[in-house]
């Protein structure tokens, strides 16, 4: 018997990666064309709670898991949340985002256990502050990006969390900003896996041999951020592609560029594209490219022959 479900996007960041985590904004943006869903079911009496990860093949039995691992890490928080005991459930997880790419995977189902496991609770118990502001679950994830990413900048549990593009500085309130003309991405997957726990150190260790370089790489990625949020405010999101250009230039000086992005960039914007740019860790996962209606196609032609695995076209601000 089904006694809750959650839902979660993936997540793209349209500006401001890495340079976010030293204190500098980003804008990001939910992709709901992919989603991690979470269904809670009854279990076995006496079998506690147990969590079966259907894309991953593998079932965590949360009384008996490592304080480290993620999924029964965020069910323990989620439970201490909501004051309750183990109970007797079965969580079943399925996600069709691409796992370390930069969309926010391992977010999203944890946003997605979390709100399955309210919504479970909020039908068998008497439980005050229920269901779940968005608030609440994005404090309940970032602490389980910790595991995922070491010292996470919190966009990827803010923007699932709260479902909407929002503009994010570490440590202040999110803030949702206007969009005044909605604009089409392609997300290219380059196929290659990228870990953002090792980029983020990477750029760590850099930083810590050439701070006065890194931060003004970061400055100048801020003040690209402040200029994409203007343009989109006002409407105008062809301004767009020369900052996306320019942000990827920035992050390829910071060497978490690769190759086969670099390839994918250029085969966008030789397609028509108006700009481009890595998304999210970088060294692989995803490129980021603005198409206009007349070019989306030509543009998601290219990206495919220049290796893209997959590509989402997603309309930001619809």
């Amino acid at each position: 018997m089904q006694l809750g479900s959650g839902r979660a996007p993936g997540k793209i960041i349209l500006f401001g990666e890495h340079a976010v985590v030293y204190g500098r904004p980003a804008l990001a943006a939910p992709v709901t064309q992919v989603a991690a869903e979470a269904v809670v079911e009854q279990g076995p009496r006496g079998a506690g709670l147990t969590v079966w990860a259907e894309d991953l093949g593998q079932q965590v039995a949360v009384r008996d898991a490592a304080a480290d691992d993620p999924l029964a890490a965020v069910v323990r928080l989620t439970l201490a949340h909501l004051g309750l005991a183990e109970p007797d459930w079965r969580v079943t997880v399925r996600s069709t985002i691409p796992i370390a790419s930069g969309m926010g995977s391992g977010a999203a189902v944890s946003a997605a256990i979390v709100r399955a496991l309210a919504d479970a609770a909020n039908t068998q118990y008497p439980i005050p502050n229920l269901p779940l502001s968005p608030g609440a679950v994005s404090a309940l994830v970032y602490e389980v990006e910790k595991l995922h990413h070491g010292a996470p900048s919190g966009v990827d549990n803010t923007v699932i969390a709260y479902e909407q593009p929002v503009y994010f500085v570490r440590g202040q309130p999110p803030q949702p900003f206007t969009i005044g003309r909605p604009f089409t991405l392609a997300i290219a997957d380059s196929g290659i896996a990228s870990p953002t726990r090792i980029t983020v150190e990477d750029v760590r260790q850099a930083w810590e041999r050439e701070p006065a370089h890194f931060d003004a790489l970061f400055d100048q990625i801020a003040d690209v951020v402040e200029a994409a949020r203007d343009a989109i405010a006002v409407g105008e999101p062809d301004a767009l592609g020369p900052l996306m250009d320019e942000n990827h230039a920035l992050l390829r000086e910071m060497g978490v560029s690769c190759p086969e992005l670099d390839a994918l960039a250029a085969a966008a914007r030789a397609a028509g594209a108006l700009g481009a740019k890595l998304s999210g860790g970088g060294r692989g996962g995803n490129l980021i490219a603005l198409v206009a209606p007349e070019t989306m196609d030509w543009v998601v032609m290219a990206l495919r022959k220049a290796g893209a695995l997959h590509v989402i076209v997603t309309q930001v601000g619809a």
